[in-house]
């Protein structure tokens, strides 16, 4: 299973951040990945965003997968979501541009 900073990878590989807009995943003590869509970059990073999504490093490579909707998740609690609420909406197409393997 990839680790965050491969995981790191394969979203810059894919683009994965939102033009002008910086979005961060916090997975706790399992680190950060920020998606810096104004120096279009993806880091590991923990620096400020525009939206700041908290949840498990394996809900997140759940998504990834398909295995979890990211609205599910956030109705039964497993994302928390802190900033522009307009941004974490659109979470779905960035990880979509990612594709994890088992």
């Amino acid at each position: 299973m990839a680790d965050l900073n491969e995981v790191a990878q394969i979203m810059a590989a894919n683009n994965a951040f939102l033009p002008g807009k910086r979005i961060k995943f916090d997975f706790g003590e399992d680190g950060a990945i920020l998606l810096d869509g104004v120096a279009a970059a993806v880091t590991t990073s923990d620096g400020d965003a525009d939206t700041m999504i908290r949840m498990s490093f394996d809900n997140f490579k759940k998504m990834a997968k398909g295995e979890l909707n990211a609205a599910t998740a956030f109705m039964m609690g497993k994302i928390k979501i802190s900033g522009d609420m307009a941004l974490a909406m659109q979470l779905q197409s960035v990880t979509s541009k990612i594709k994890l393997g088992g």
